[in-house]
């Protein structure tokens, strides 16, 4: 017997060792420093299986007739024929020179989202966007679908997005000093146990078990009982989806209508404060924002939101607000008004006070600050500055030339003749996916890089098959993590992959630009690089000694400088001029000017309660569900979605559809039926899973199932609830993601309950024949 091979490594969900005899993965063990592991580290063998993988770079049979004048319709269904690296990397090189020469560096969108891996080499965005910037540039996609209308409207009002990147209170600070925590959505070891650009260390469940050993109050708020464990012994507010803004105004209101608010520091440190003011006490509607007000919208009590908002005076007081809150139509309002709720409240500043964002969204949220450089390869210049905010994908592919607008600029969508995806499936993250998929026949070029065959893959024109991080060496680290953690390779790559890397610095070459975008570096020097880079900074800024690379990389882990015990904005609350925000006014926003010059009706001028486009308290809503799609338990996104731990989380090989047994007997929904879920975008068959963990008329769709429409009809047979979400800007000055505002029906569906994944393989051996 062969001897077993320990090989170090990481990804987005921690780190762990990979254990390999003879070229196979037999097993993986976690990181030793890593107090509570990821389950999902066990499906890491599911890179290695070839049955969804890209094994050789294709080209679809219409496009390599006709190229750019082919039937784009034929997207999805023709043929695949097989094309050496040499003949693809010719076509890629070929097709940029074209679009760049004939209409413009514009009309090349790299739309790379990059969760492909954790590495900071071979990270494909980055790669891509590199190259592409050495031959003239690309229109790019700014903020992201996790997170988008938080960060523009922060930025306004905070003059950064420090407090939703993971530079807000750390959590040990609101373990040690907090007394009542209010947390809106999530605070959960499902989402904490993923971090872009991976994690060391979980430590999401070791500051909750503090923060239940010293009593502190929790409130939680939201349609989801378990968006916190069960043994934090919270009280549970079921908010109607959609309507946290409200609640907080209400709070605020309430405050306001005592005269309890801060005066003073609403004085000293915010701006605008009397337009919020006036709002909350009705001058302008004659309605009066308090606890009754916001007990009518959001389906709660009054006398308990009475109850908190003296609460939120009389103690210590946190307010912790999910990414997903803003994920949703107005999504600006729920974090521009808790931020108008901690300054009425006064807490800003104080250690265990204030507000903070995304605790949990992320693993290292909350945790200790990193200090020195992270890991990365540079973009390089950006030689133009054409963009789109990142959830506007379809409508740049079907509206170019046309304008539109964010954070108070007017710009123009691009005439999009060429796309190269490299490292992300929009078919996954995307809204309304089958408004994107009539979006995707307009380029005339679309290239996709990825290991895997997905959705988006089988719609391309040029498909370039990349190695998984497991088969080719890199390493891992971000800014809110406390390691740097090595990624060996453990595997040889399957069938004819190369790595990222590899793969761009061909095509570079065919561009005449190779030495530029390689520097005279081949993985492992750039590997060594990039590590001597964050060591160097941090021996210079800090004084901290990191071990050498060759030691680090033996290791298998360098550990950062970090700092513990951070509270938000302090020293700005005792001196605010001394240390004036970034704004407009050098304070916290709480009135905008610029918001009012704009007067924007769907983002005013202050923190306002503006009814969604689809919610449960509009009339039109009855016999509909509110439909959640949250991160899964059992993988990241759509990645290693047939592994073990997503496989767990399925029944009778679908995505499960959580919803309340009240309603479940209304609609003569058995748990472990097979349902059809619908609404005027598209329908999606889940299995029901009956639980008394969900508020009324809500229904819980995880995201990640791979779109697999079947029939004239194309139905999603696997559970996509992407099929089935709007797909409108949060705003006209966030232009966020709106996948949370969305009202579905449902139904008992009869149909055959085989697998989902045997439809998929049906239709990639259709799609992949030669």
């Amino acid at each position: 017997m062969s001897e077993v091979k320990r090989v170090p490594h990481c990804s987005h969900w921690g780190a762990y060792t990979i254990l390999v005899e003879d070229d196979r993965i037999v097993g993986v063990e976690p990181f030793e420093h890593d107090p509570a592991p990821s389950p999902i580290i066990h499906s890491v063998a599911e890179w290695a299986n070839p049955e969804r993988r890209v094994l050789r770079p294709m080209v679809r049979s219409g496009w390599l007739d006709k190229r750019e004048k082919s039937d784009r319709q034929g997207r999805g269904r023709e043929k695949f024929v097989p094309v050496s690296w040499d003949e693809a990397t010719t076509l890629v090189a070929d097709e940029v020179r074209r679009v760049a020469g004939t209409f413009g560096n514009a009309s090349i969108f790299a739309g790379s989202y990059g969760w492909t891996n954790s590495g900071r080499l071979h990270h494909a965005s980055s790669l891509l966007k590199r190259m592409l910037n050495l031959v003239g540039g690309f229109t790019r996609h700014v903020d992201t679908y996790s997170i988008a209308a938080g960060p523009v409207i922060l930025r306004h009002t905070l003059g950064s997005d420090d407090a939703c990147g993971g530079r807000a209170n750390t959590l040990d600070t609101i373990a040690q000093h907090t007394e009542t925590l209010v947390v809106f959505g999530a605070l959960s070891p499902r989402t904490a146990q993923n971090e872009a650009g991976g994690i060391g260390s979980h430590r999401l469940e070791t500051y909750l078990r503090k923060i239940v050993a010293r009593s502190v109050k929790v409130i939680h708020v939201s349609p989801l009982k378990d968006d916190l464990p069960d043994w934090v012994n919270a009280e549970w507010w079921p908010i109607r989806p959609n309507t946290d803004t409200a609640l907080m105004l209400g709070l605020a209101g309430e405050i306001v209508k005592a005269g309890r608010h801060d005066r003073d520091f609403l004085a000293r440190c915010t701006s605008g404060a009397d337009r919020l003011l006036r709002y909350l006490e009705g001058h302008a509607d004659g309605v009066r924002k308090d606890a009754a007000w916001a007990a009518g919208i959001c389906g709660l009590d009054a006398s308990q939101i009475a109850e908190v908002a003296r609460r939120l005076v009389d103690t210590r007081s946190m307010l912790t607000v999910s990414w997903s809150l803003q994920r949703a139509h107005h999504g600006e309002q729920p974090f521009w008004a808790a931020l108008g709720l901690a300054s009425i409240a006064g807490q800003i500043g104080l250690p265990g006070g204030g507000v903070g964002y995304g605790y949990a969204s992320l693993g290292g949220v909350g945790a200790p600050l990193n200090l020195a450089r992270s890991p990365a390869i540079s973009q390089l210049t950006r030689p133009i500055d054409s963009f789109i905010p990142v959830a506007r994908i379809t409508d740049m592919l079907l509206n170019p030339g046309r304008p539109f607008s964010y954070e108070g600029e007017i710009r123009t969508y691009p005439d999009t003749r060429l796309v190269y995806w490299a490292g992300g499936n929009p078919f996954h993250h995307h809204q309304d996916l089958n408004r994107l998929s009539d979006a995707w026949t307009r380029p005339e070029t679309i290239i996709v890089q990825d290991p895997m065959f997905t959705a988006t893959a089988q719609r391309a024109d040029i498909v370039l098959p990349a190695t998984t991080s497991i088969e080719r060496n890199d390493l891992a680290g971000n800014r809110r993590s406390d390691f740097i953690l090595a990624m060996k390779q453990a595997i040889e790559p399957l069938g004819e992959s190369r790595s990222d890397f590899e793969i761009f610095d061909a095509i570079a070459g065919k561009l005449g630009v190779a030495d530029r975008f390689n520097e005279g570096r081949d993985e492992m020097g750039w590997v060594r690089h990039l590590y001597e880079a964050c060591r160097s900074d941090a021996l210079e800024r800090f004084d901290f000694t990191m071990p050498d690379f060759d030691a680090f990389w033996e290791a298998g882990y360098a550990r950062c400088p970090v700092k513990a015990e951070h509270t938000f904005l302090a020293d700005f609350r005792n001196e605010p001029e001394a240390h004036p925000l970034r704004t407009e006014s050098g304070r916290i926003v709480l009135g905008s000017e610029t918001l009012a010059r704009l007067d924007y009706a769907d983002c005013r001028s202050h923190p306002a309660w503006i009814e969604p486009a689809e919610w449960l308290g509009n009339a039109a809503a009855a016999g509909q569900m509110h439909l959640i799609s949250h991160q899964p338990v059992g993988r990241l996104h759509s990645q290693l979605e047939t592994g073990a731990s997503s496989r767990a989380m399925k029944r009778n090989g679908r995505e499960r559809a959580h919803l309340h047994p009240d309603d479940a007997a209304a609609l003569g929904i058995a748990d472990g039926q097979t349902i059809r879920i619908w609404n005027g975008r598209g329908e999606c068959l889940a299995t029901a899973e009956v639980t008394d963990k969900v508020r009324r008329s809500v229904l819980v769709l995880p995201t990640g199932a791979w779109f697999t429409p079947t029939g004239n009809s194309g139905l999603d047979v696997a559970g996509n609830p992407n099929v089935l979400t709007l797909d409108i800007g949060t705003s006209q000055f966030g232009q966020g993601c709106s996948a949370h505002t969305c009202l579905v029906r449902v139904e008992p569906h009869a149909a055959d309950r085989r697998d989902a994944f045997e439809a998929y393989q049906e239709m990639l051996v259709a799609l992949a024949a030669v």
